[in-house]
């Protein structure tokens, strides 16, 4: 008789709180080739680089060809956001249905022409060359040039994050732990570096910007593609079905209907997206990883993380830019941090209670600092530095609340829903980042800045809560009273 797998033994209740949920691994001393590793990392580095640069320097450009007005960049980024949350069932459901390497080369190839004809519809703009069209036609070409980015963007970040490496790591948790915490490290590093080495070319020309710009785009296109090409190739893992094209619920139409007329068949097409959108989100609310992927999507709703609101409240506080380019760094650095202290803690404790304590010490930094923040808001630049302390040491427990969480959602989520899960994930995260940005609208002012700053520490609670109540339900408890009590009582005597 097979024995149980881990998942069947944590529902039988004979899972221990450090053990995987992954089966047992075939992957020697729980370490990946070092080939794979380094073409996977490599396919990942050129995918998130580009995409950081674009998408910072997307604001850039737009602030230079449209001066004195946010209204072209708020509208741009809104379209942007929403395209990820209503078309996010269907990306989705392309990533489980596919072949894993068509799936990825379609993103990679589509996101570089989109990026790549943004950069030429940029460029004549920022030459002031008449353009049929004008400058709103073209606004309006780049915006849905930006949601055809943004959807690829996520395309790949699903398949690689929450389906490749699950899979490349062979059901060892020590592999999958490492590379997640690497995947993480180069994301970290991208957001760093990318936006600081772009805006440092675009100080000198945004011409020369969008140029550079162009030519990464191209040139990666071909390593990026490559790469994960060869990652799939000697995976054969990765080769296999991971089921039907076509989902059961679905009709298969006879030979008579293929000759219809094309139309009839598109707009027939339209109920089944529907349906499988409400089944999707239907199927994420009911899973039991959607607590833990909820609280992490919660964290999105934020202006506590030195992005564009928060840098234009501490401007305004006193602080130059130098002291928060500083502040950033700090910042990136204890995010970085947190991929080591992530793993550390997770191989000690187990995922589902490092989650727990990661998740308290970031809302416990936060409260500190924005209690600082509130005591002192008569004296703006103290205020603005108890808030800035407060977000730096929370971010530790931000990144290695989410590589708990990412790996939680991992081990829990099959492999053939791994897709549209992640996709119903990544719409929340975009609806909770674009009420970060309302928070602002409504409370622009600098001196309304506590009302956004509140409303971030309510959602890292509402998060930290959700968890909270995940781990309840998993573990049964909380905190080890018993364990305690005896530890007491051994001390007494």
């Amino acid at each position: 008789m097979a024995s149980e797998t881990p998942v069947e033994q944590a529902r039988s209740g004979d899972y221990t709180e450090t053990s995987p949920l992954l089966p047992p691994s075939n992957v020697p001393d729980g370490r990946v080739p070092p080939r794979i590793a380094r073409r996977l990392y490599l396919s990942h580095f050129m995918s998130t680089w580009n995409s950081r640069v674009f998408e910072f320097g997307a604001v850039l450009y737009l602030a230079t060809i449209f001066p004195g007005t946010l209204l072209p960049m708020s509208l741009y980024a809104l379209t942007r956001g929403l395209s990820a949350i209503f078309f996010a069932s269907a990306v989705g459901h392309y990533i489980d249905v596919g072949n894993r390497l068509n799936v990825v080369r379609v993103s990679i190839v589509f996101q570089r022409l989109a990026v790549a004809a943004s950069c030429g519809v940029f460029y004549a703009l920022s030459l002031g060359l008449s353009i049929p069209g004008g400058k709103i036609g073209m606004l309006i070409l780049i915006t849905i040039l930006a949601c055809v980015e943004k959807l690829c963007s996520i395309m790949n970040l699903v398949s690689v994050e929450k389906d490749w490496v699950v899979v490349v790591a062979a059901g060892n948790s020590d592999a999958l732990r490492t590379l997640n915490a690497q995947m993480r490290r180069i994301d970290l590093i991208c957001k760093l570096i990318g936006p600081l080495f772009i805006a440092l070319v675009d100080g000198i020309s945004t011409q020369h910007a969008i140029l550079l710009n162009f030519g990464m785009n191209a040139v990666s296109i071909a390593i990026e593609y490559f790469a994960i090409a060869r990652v799939y190739y000697e995976v054969p893992e990765l080769q296999e079905v991971k089921q039907l094209a076509l989902p059961q619920h679905e009709p298969v139409q006879s030979n008579d209907n293929e000759l219809g007329p094309k139309r009839s068949q598109v707009w027939g097409h339209v109920p089944v997206v529907v349906s499988k959108t409400i089944t999707d989100f239907g199927t994420f609310f009911r899973h039991r990883a959607f607590l833990p992927s909820f609280a992490g999507s919660l964290l999105y709703l934020t202006v506590l993380s030195f992005a564009g609101q928060m840098v234009t409240y501490l401007l305004s506080a006193g602080y130059s830019s130098t002291q928060i380019g500083a502040a950033r760094t700090a910042s990136v650095m204890f995010e970085v941090l947190a991929t080591w202290v992530g793993p550390w803690l997770i191989g000690v404790i187990g995922p589902v209670r490092a989650g727990l304590w990661l998740s308290s010490w970031q809302l416990t930094m936060l409260v500190a600092g924005t209690a600082v923040f509130l005591v002192y808001e008569k004296n703006p630049v103290l205020s603005a530095t108890g808030l800035v302390g407060g977000t730096i040491l929370s971010r530790l427990g931000l990144r290695g609340f989410d590589l708990c969480v990412q790996l939680i959602i991992q081990e829990e989520v099959e492999a053939d829903s791994r897709g549209a899960f992640s996709s119903i994930e990544a719409a929340w995260q975009s609806l909770f980042d674009m009420l970060s940005y309302a928070s602002t609208i409504v409370f622009f002012r600098p001196e309304q800045f506590k009302w956004p700053s509140l409303i971030s520490v309510g959602a890292v609670a509402s998060a930290s809560a959700a968890y909270a109540l995940y781990v309840h339900q998993r573990r049964g408890h909380l905190l080890h009273l018993q364990a305690f009590k005896e530890m007491l009582s051994s001390k007494k005597n």
